[in-house]
């Protein structure tokens, strides 16, 4: 049975209002609003934290809490509230190769979705970061699909998809996936993997993205992108915690969490200082 889903909480967090018809246009304009108001962020993991996926639990973080979460809470809470919104839709698995060309040859990392609206195809993905898809892409191959921030396509199909993102003249391959059944069981030790081993970036770097309209932020340890559509981004290296927390809460709207080693944690962030000459 469907989890009992907060829908009139989930449109306030991200400032929708309009037909909840479960149509292309209704899924284009919550696909845009949700990675503009909800962030993708790591500090659960980074803090030692679990990630759970029940939906009471995402609901609380995401939601009631004003954090944000990655590719697991964030595709999991819209799948499930658009299935509420009767939208026929699973979740996919995909290999990232973004960050990693051995990426294909990996077990997968990454959770996307699969929307059914009319009888075609389509894939939406509300949290993959600072290429966080900000429209929902039709499923067909070699076809250039603009969105609000970046041209993307999906190539191949056979049964391996990729997703393909165009920067400058190049088109750059991000993951890997197909479509093969995939059910909440199968996810669980992929999510618990990524949120605890200590070889998984999420345990020990900073991670942060959010996709206003009009441009993209980025914070990757110390390093804050501030990425407008189509032209030069702009690059700020934060010194200090407290720039990284007020950098945290003014600009992605993070309600930081009540743990007594966020100071340490992030402080342990930032880059040493030289030591003084002898």
């Amino acid at each position: 049975m469907p989890e009992k889903v907060n829908l009139k909480g989930y449109f306030e967090r991200i400032g929708f209002a309009g037909s909840i018809a479960p149509t292309l246009s209704t899924l284009d304009l919550l696909h845009a609003l949700h990675p503009a108001a909800i962030p993708f962020e790591n500090l659960g993991p980074l803090l030692g934290e679990p990630v759970r996926l029940d939906q009471p639990s995402l609901e609380k973080k995401l939601l009631t809490e004003r954090r944000g979460g990655y590719c697991f809470e964030h595709n999991l809470l819209f799948m499930r509230m658009l299935q509420d919104l009767d939208y026929t839709v699973r979740p996919l698995l995909a290999r990232v190769v973004w960050t990693n060309p051995e990426g294909p040859s990996l077990p997968p990392s990454h959770l996307l979705l699969l929307v059914e609206i009319n009888g075609q195809n389509h894939i939406a993905d509300v949290g993959f970061g600072g290429l966080t898809l900000t429209t929902p892409l039709r499923l067909r191959a070699e076809s250039a699909q603009t969105t609000p921030h970046e041209t993307f396509r999906l190539t191949g199909g056979d049964p391996d998809w990729t997703l393909e993102v165009k920067l400058a003249d190049d088109w750059r391959p991000v993951y890997v996936f197909n479509l093969d059944q995939v059910s909440e069981d199968d996810i669980a030790p992929i999510n618990q993997h990524t949120a605890t081993d200590p070889a998984s970036p999420f345990t020990h770097e900073l991670r942060v993205a959010l996709a206003p309209s009009g441009r993209r932020l980025k914070l990757h340890n110390t390093k804050y992108t501030r990425q407008p559509s189509g032209e030069e981004a702009e690059y700020r290296e934060l010194a200090t915690l407290d720039e990284i927390k007020q950098v945290l809460t003014a600009d992605f709207g993070i309600t930081l969490p009540q743990n007594e080693r966020l100071d340490s944690v992030l402080s342990a962030l930032l880059a040493p200082k030289p030591a003084p000459a002898a």
